[in-house]
């Protein structure tokens, strides 16, 4: 596949595309059934309530959404940045795509992520990267800028119907835990915004200077009790969730995804793998493994897999090796069904388990990502820890062990 001549000017550095991702900041499943998703997602995992968001309170679409019983949205976090991991009623969805409007929603059928979110650098990336899109024919959702989370952004659209974003900033909720109040959402946008805007701060200030509360945002409230010690602090469950992603996709046609991904977003073919004949690429945006896997979707009924879903898996990082091992004992206690997943499908993780979620997505967690050099190539895989067997107690350090952490507490 051809690259892009390297054109555009991304803070003094020439790239193929007006933006560079540096890493998956969040991403969102449509589910059939709330309660239990929100109970395996919250309760569970472990990732905590930022904002409800009702639909139905949204103008122009109560009426729309009349037959819908509960229109609630869910955004989680499970660290600073407002949300990590959203959840919105299929139903709604299904409106929102018939009306071709909002931002996530989801391709429809086969498709229930309502975003992938990759986060860049700037606000001028977000806004260079709309038009780099529409130059390249690539179909958007839209441009703007949402609450809750107030993050600006562009919806580019993959092959598949997969609502890929890219944005810039998204709220921060500091150490008492509270979102934005409502009365901050003045700051929403539906359109292009122009540049350049005002900072965060000066948002802040001047929200202060109109007179409103500024701690009167959302904060959630754990119902579990902190039970286990988790290398030195008392959490609710016995592991804490550092780190979202790799996402792994089933695609129709892998050369039209690659071009996607590749040549419009900007990702690197870290390595390929074949698997019962079938073609599975593996792609980064910086110096782990892979944050992305493309799989045919003609694997998906080999494997066993949700036929209702084009997700192959989500996966979700944990603390240490000794937390992923409580992980899994804890889910299974509390009834979570897991499956086995062929080690073709995840190089670069050695201990690894998937669970299944409410709807039938698999959840993969793991404790190891593999960390590519200057180079940027993989290790070769004769160097690759096996895994086999009944999981060790312990394990022998890695040259690259822990080196992927980028969120160090605190932990709850």
């Amino acid at each position: 596949m051809a690259p892009i001549q390297q054109t555009y000017n991304v803070g003094g550095v020439m790239l193929a595309q007006p933006f560079k991702i540096r890493r998956l900041g969040h991403f969102g499943f449509n589910v059939s059934n709330m309660e239990p998703s929100v109970h395996f997602y919250r309760d569970l995992l472990g990732f905590k309530v930022s904002d409800i968001l009702d639909f139905k309170q949204i103008s122009g679409l109560g009426d729309a959404l009349q037959h819908v019983e509960d229109a609630r949205g869910y955004f989680f976090h499970r660290g600073h940045d407002h949300h990590t991991l959203v959840l919105f009623p299929t139903k709604v969805m299904d409106v929102f795509m018939a009306a071709g409007g909002g931002g996530g929603g989801g391709g429809g059928g086969e498709v229930t992520i309502n975003q992938i979110t990759w986060q860049t650098g700037t606000l001028a990336e977000v806004v260079n990267g709309a038009h780099f899109f529409r130059d390249q024919g690539v179909p958007i959702q839209r441009v703007g800028r949402d609450m809750p989370g107030s993050n600006w952004h562009v919806y580019p659209i993959d092959p598949d119907g997969h609502v890929n974003e890219l944005y810039y900033g998204i709220e921060q909720k500091g150490w008492l835990g509270r979102s934005k109040p409502l009365d901050m959402y003045y700051r929403g946008f539906n359109e292009e915004p122009s540049l350049p805007q005002m900072s965060e701060e000066m948002e802040v200030e001047e929200a202060i200077q109109k007179g409103i509360d500024i701690y009167s945002g959302f904060r959630d409230e754990s119902n579990l009790p902190s039970t286990y010690e988790v290398e030195g602090v008392m959490l609710p469950r016995p592991f804490a969730v550092t780190k979202i992603g790799p996402v792994d996709l089933f695609v129709k046609e892998m050369e039209a995804s690659l071009e996607f991904y590749i040549n419009k977003l900007g990702f690197k073919v870290t390595e390929e793998e074949e698997y019962r004949g079938h073609r599975l690429v593996f792609l980064r945006h910086g110096a782990e493994h892979h944050s992305l896997a493309l799989f045919p979707k003609a694997l998906r009924e080999e494997l066993g897999c949700n036929s209702h879903t084009t997700l192959a898996s989500f996966g979700i990082e944990v603390g240490s090796y000794s937390q992923l091992r409580n992980a899994v004992g804890f889910l299974k206690e509390k009834g979570i069904a897991f499956k086995e997943m062929p080690g073709e499908l995840h190089p670069g993780i050695d201990y690894t388990a998937y669970a299944q979620d409410p709807e039938g997505h698999l959840i993969q967690l793991y404790y190891y990502m593999e960390q590519l050099g200057w180079d940027g190539k993989p290790r070769p895989k004769m160097l690759r820890r096996q895994v086999s067997g009944e999981w060790p107690e312990t394990l022998e350090p890695l040259s690259d062990t822990y080196m992927d952490q980028v969120y160090q507490g605190p932990l709850g």
